[in-house]
């Protein structure tokens, strides 16, 4: 009876109130942040800060960015401004809500009165909570949802680290209760940040496999807001727009991390896919991500990486023209190729993209025993909230999840290492003990 009823729901029930929600969606007003873009943004963000005479800043940030001493321009351009700033440096990935918990107390004790976000997702989606929160005097878990706070944050600025996420210009934030293994959204269009650097200076130290996810992330919201039911003209440019950056402009941020051209453009491309799922929405590529980050603590970008091809393949019967568009953005294909085969050509573009920037097919940490746990968790937040090309059944889901199941080694060959290591392991001891001082 339960799943009679769950496939009823989804037949009739939430198709039309999603399509509603479309409706509103599409005219629903969310404001965009203005933009300081190119080499040291972050600290003219800091002089555009400081004259609008904060009192005192709190900067959300994570220990490797104080480490590597990126924020140190902004910081001397609120000091300059004579703006005094408080540093909170604890988040950590998925913005756990404990950690929240901790920003929200240091801002109420300093009496700070804006926000500064300076890192990846993670530290943009905590900054926007811990605003949220102190507004509205409510603990996180209260403004899981949408438009729970009756007021808006404290004005918020953001300086992203990486190229992906988006969190710069979204009316969202992704928190996790480490509790309940899971991932809670955050939502209400006040949460858009007033203004933000797109400095590609600050991203030329990132590793390859970070570019790769992040860069792999911000795909993945454009080609989800593309071929959603809630996409509009204008969510498609930049959407297009986007994928045209990514797929011309990763590899080398990648290889090459040191070019500002390709790490500007990737941090455009992250702003314009933000700008495009903000308002079209994603779809079942991340509902089956979200899972994977609460119950295995996957990186987002890698998890939406490694399920983008297996999903679109799915959804590839609904959406074939759309991905034929976005094969042709792309440079994909031949002109006179239809749009069945464009379509398929860009779902191999995709993956041939992800390998040859070192992203894995499967998911290591998959578990068989975990799938269908996994597969209805997926389901119930796509139906609830993502208006996806091709509804996912739990069996849909299962199935595209045991795609991307770890392969075993053979018996054969495990044993062989194992025996290989036994010599190693007493070579490295018999080096250390000959090394040693007397």
């Amino acid at each position: 009876m339960a799943n009679l009823i769950g496939d009823m729901a989804r037949s009739v029930g939430l198709p039309k109130l999603k399509q509603a929600a479309g409706l509103v969606t599409k005219r629903l007003p969310i404001p965009q942040p203005l933009l300081i873009v190119g080499p040291g943004a972050s600290a003219k963000l800091g002089q555009a800060i400081g004259d609008f005479t904060h009192r005192k800043v709190m900067l959300v940030t994570d220990a490797t960015v104080m480490k590597l001493g990126l924020a140190e321009p902004l910081r001397a351009a609120l000091a300059a401004a004579g703006t005094e700033v408080v540093v909170f440096d604890r988040v950590e990935p998925d913005a756990p809500i404990p950690i929240i918990e901790a920003g929200i107390t240091l801002l109420r004790d300093e009496g700070c009165d804006a926000i500064v976000a300076f890192g990846g997702g993670s530290v943009m989606d905590a900054a926007k909570v811990i605003g949220l929160a102190v507004a509205n005097g409510k603990p996180p878990r209260a403004l899981v949802g949408y438009f729970k706070g009756l007021h808006g944050p404290l004005p918020l600025y953001a300086v992203p680290t990486t190229a992906g996420t988006g969190s710069e210009v979204t009316v969202a934030a992704v928190i996790s209760d480490p509790k309940a293994q899971r991932k809670l959204v955050v939502a209400d269009t006040r949460l858009v940040p007033r203004m933000a650097a797109l400095d590609p200076q600050l991203m030329v130290g990132l590793p390859p496999a970070i570019t790769a996810a992040t860069g792999m992330d911000a795909l993945t919201h454009a080609v989800e807001a593309y071929i959603g039911d809630w996409c509009t003209d204008t969510t498609d440019r930049w959407a297009l727009a986007a994928v045209g950056m990514v797929f011309e402009q990763l590899e080398r941020a990648v290889s090459a991390g040191g070019d500002l051209v390709a790490r500007e453009r990737m941090a455009l491309a992250s702003t314009y896919a933000g700008l495009a799922f903000t308002r079209a929405n994603v779809g079942n590529v991340h509902a089956i991500a979200h899972q994977l980050g609460g119950l295995y603590h996957v990186p987002h970008g890698l998890a939406n990486a490694i399920v983008l091809p297996a999903v679109l393949r799915f959804s590839a019967p609904n959406c074939e023209p759309r991905l034929a568009a976005l094969a042709r953005r792309a440079g994909v294909g031949a002109p006179d190729d239809g749009d069945t085969t464009l379509a398929h050509k860009f779902i191999d573009a995709v993956a041939e993209l992800n390998r040859r920037i070192g992203i894995p097919a499967t998911v290591d940490a998959l578990r068989a025993a975990d799938i269908p746990k996994l597969a209805q968790a997926a389901c119930r937040e796509a139906d609830a909230n993502y208006p996806v090309p091709r509804v996912m059944t739990p069996g849909d889901c299962e199935a595209i999840l045991r795609s991307l199941l770890p392969a075993k080694a053979p018996a054969r060959k495990r044993t062989a290492a194992k025996t290989a290591a036994k010599p190693a392991a007493k070579k490295t001891a018999a080096r250390k003990k000959a090394a040693a001082p007397a």
